[in-house]
Parts: C-alpha cells; structure tokens; sequence
C-alpha cells in the first residue's frame, strides 16, 4: 500500500514539475501520449494502451457511468484511433457536458502530442450513459460530426484494501497539478465555463445540436 501511494504521488509531482518547466516554445517542443499524461494527472497508475485501461480497473479502482472531476474516461478504439484514448475530466458542466484535460488529441499549431485543457465533450449517446460523445477538434473549431464510444469513467477511489489518506493525497496533488496546467495548456474553443455560466436555454441548445445532428463540419482524427 505504502510503495502504490509513493509511486502514485511520485508521478503527480513528477507532472507537476514538467508543467512548471515547460514554456510556451519549449511546449512545442514537447509531444506528449494520451495514457503518461492521464496517468500522471488523474494518479490513476495503469499502463498499457488507452482501451486496455477499462479492463486493469476492475477490482482495482472504482468505475461507473457519471462524469466525476478528476475520472478518466476511456474511449473504445474507433477508426484511426486504434488504440483508444483517455481524457481526465477537469470539470462536470451539466449531466450531458463536461470540460477535459488531455493530450494529443488535435493538431495545435501544426504539431500532435499538445496537451489541452478544459475542452468541450458531449454526451450524445441515446441512453444519455456516455456511451457515446462528442469532442471538440481545434482544426475545425467545431466539436465536429465524428462520434467516438467510451467504456465509461475510471475513478480516482480505488478498490481493495487501499486508505482514505491515501486517496485524499492523491485527490490533493491531483487538483494542485490540473492548477498548475491551468496557466500553461492551451485552451481550445474559447472558456467552455462561459457557456456554463449562460442561460439554461444556451446549453440545452448545444445539446440539441449534437445530438441531433446539427453540425456540418467534420474532423478527422489521426492518432
């Protein structure tokens, strides 16, 4: 239990520190993988590709279908994206939007491997269990007509003979980390947070339009 925690806290500083280092030419610079930067962010320490992720967790850490700060939401492989992705959720706007942090997924300023935060996913899927979302590309300034299935999310509370004190440190280096990405990742689309603060009818109005498939721009993902 003693050397998980260390480890788990280990890779949190680790994340930290990066961020604190990196400027915005040396960012360019810098190509981060969807799964180190999850893994270092969210404290969750699995490994392997992105979909696997789903299946390590069980009878390991907590999952479910409710978007969560701090959750990690595994995408299935889909198209091009063969080995899935993971995204750490930065903040629950409404039941069927939230705002992500996570790594190489658009193209920003020409170069994969950016990381992003706070950007835009929706819930599209028919059961309203984010089956099925929607995320905003860069590129297109869009969240775009391609649709992506999920497992589900991971959460930080892990299962077995694992502490609360454990759990409240991770959760801890966690927020000060998605602190420290907050000044430095760029953030795609505009402050996703305006929309949260607008009217109802604002939101209810994307929703409609993803879901029903208003949008006629389309992305293209290559990971």
């Amino acid at each position: 239990m003693r050397k998980r925690t260390r480890a788990t806290i280990g890779s949190l500083a680790l994340a930290i520190a990066l961020t604190l280092s990196v400027g915005g030419e040396a960012r360019a610079d810098s190509y981060w993988q969807c799964v180190p930067f999850a893994r270092m962010i969210s404290g969750i320490e699995l490994f392997g590709d992105a979909w696997t992720w789903w299946r390590q967790a069980a009878g390991k850490y907590a999952q479910g279908f409710t978007p969560k700060a701090g959750a990690v939401l595994v995408f299935k492989p889909n198209g091009v994206m063969t080995k899935g992705h993971v995204a750490v959720v930065s903040q629950v706007l409404t039941d069927r939007i939230i705002q992500v942090t996570h790594a190489n997924w658009s193209l920003i300023g020409g170069s994969r491997g950016q990381v992003e935060k706070d950007v835009t996913v929706v819930d599209v899927s028919a059961a309203g269990d984010w089956s099925v979302v929607k995320v905003w590309y860069d590129p297109s300034r869009d969240l775009g007509s391609t649709t992506y299935p999920t497992y589900g999310f991971i959460y930080q509370s892990p299962t077995g003979a694992a502490g609360a004190a454990a759990q409240n440190t991770m959760r801890t280096m966690t927020q000060s980390a998605m602190s420290q990405l907050a000044s430095l990742a760029p953030n795609p689309g505009g402050d996703p947070r305006q929309m949260a603060s607008g009217p109802t009818d604002r939101i209810a109005a994307l929703i409609a339009s993803v879901t029903g498939g208003g949008d006629d721009h389309s992305d293209v993902r290559k990971k």
